[in-house]
């Protein structure tokens, strides 16, 4: 029998709308409400405002080691928006902007990098997971999420958040392998900001493309600019749209950018250059969408200088909050299982003890998701 090849189907498209010099292909723009857009352009301003106020609370030592998410406020905004409450959001950890329009308190978001269990509780009526720090490991859980959703017939999409680097763990092939096989609801956006700490994207996979893996689960992807919200609201609305309607998981690679360090406790000038770092701030997606409100007269400098003055004081109310919070030093023992094992038990009287102090009444109480 002569050599053949074989045809693999799938297809991978890119999707840019708004290039980072300000062209616009006006065939592809989203014809979102007026109102909509402003909101947006709001969340975005909020999530990079409340991200610069948690580096300078790290810096003071009010809250613990910090991960900024500056530059990466497009793409969770971008799935956020097109998702309905019923739906999931499973995130990792550079995911603010979709937090806040899910409707996470400012002071949550806060207790959580400032080390209290209170800031993995899910605010009521909310269908997101906590912040996720161990790579990839999210991904197992939005494909068990979305296998539910599938079992029940009821229309639910799960949207899951990884990183490039988490696309090199095991976590993140058996998820996609498991929600491919059985064709669930998923939309796996994989946020590929060029690196895992300090190991550049290259060296994480020989693949051209990590949108390529999704040929080998045998579901289509999509390479989209993840600095222009326009391109991901488009691709997420096809993606979303595609699961809800039966047709099964997306894996979507958002090109975006960590403009800040990966966390307060990492120097990025020792593995990245100074002109690489410029040559993205240029593509950075909140003043590329700033500029095409501008020219569409949504915004100006009046309403935009209205809006920083009501973020500032949201972020002053929500710090107050965050600070008057009164930590419970027994709380890690009370959340490893739903019900404490002797040895956990042991440990809480022995710190007790070595404390001097009764277990202090905890402020707030956190909320079994399921």
């Amino acid at each position: 029998m002569p050599r053949d090849t074989v045809p693999i189907p799938g297809k991978i498209e890119k999707i840019e709308i708004l290039s980072h010099d300000g062209k616009l292909d006006t065939k592809l723009e989203p014809k979102l409400p007026d109102a909509d857009l402003r909101k947006l352009f709001r969340y975005m301003l909020f999530t990079r405002m409340l991200d610069e106020r948690c580096l300078h609370l790290q810096r003071q030592g009010r809250i613990g080691t910090y991960g900024p998410c500056k530059g990466q406020e497009a793409t969770p905004l971008g799935v956020a928006y097109h998702l309905r409450k019923e739906d999931w959001f499973v995130p990792s950890y550079r995911e603010l902007s979709g937090f806040l329009w899910r409707g996470w308190p400012v002071d949550r978001y806060m207790l959580w990098w400032g080390g209290h269990e209170i800031g993995s509780s899910i605010p009521p009526e909310v269908n997101d997971t906590p912040i996720c720090v161990p790579i990839a490991s999210q991904v197992q859980y939005a494909a068990g999420i979305a296998w539910g959703a599938k079992l029940r017939k009821d229309g639910t999409v799960v949207a899951c958040f990884c990183g490039d680097g988490g696309t090199s763990e095991g976590d993140f092939h058996e998820g996609m392998n498991y929600a491919t096989v059985f064709k669930v609801p998923l939309v796996m956006i994989v946020q590929n900001n060029q690196w895992a700490i300090s190991v550049p994207r290259h060296k994480q996979t020989a693949s051209q493309t990590i949108a390529q893996k999704a040929v080998a689960y045998g579901i289509d992807a999509m390479i989209v600019d993840g600095n222009d919200i326009l391109a991901v609201l488009v691709a997420a609305k096809e993606a979303i749209d595609k699961a809800r309607n039966g047709g099964g998981p997306t894996l979507i690679e958002a090109i975006t950018y960590r403009l800040s360090m990966h966390t307060t406790a990492d120097d990025p000038k020792k593995y990245r250059s100074e002109a690489e770092v410029k040559s993205w701030e240029a593509k950075d997606p909140l003043p590329r969408f700033r500029d095409y409100l501008r020219k569409k007269k949504l915004l100006d400098e009046k309403i935009e200088a209205v809006m920083e003055e009501d973020i500032r004081n949201e972020l002053d109310t929500a710090v107050a909050k965050y600070e008057q919070y009164r930590h419970d030093p027994y709380a890690m023992f009370d959340y490893m299982y739903a019900q404490m094992t002797p040895e956990l038990a042991r440990q809480k009287q022995e710190l007790k003890a070595a404390l001097g102090g009764d277990v202090a009444p905890q402020r707030e109480t956190a909320r079994t998701h399921g």
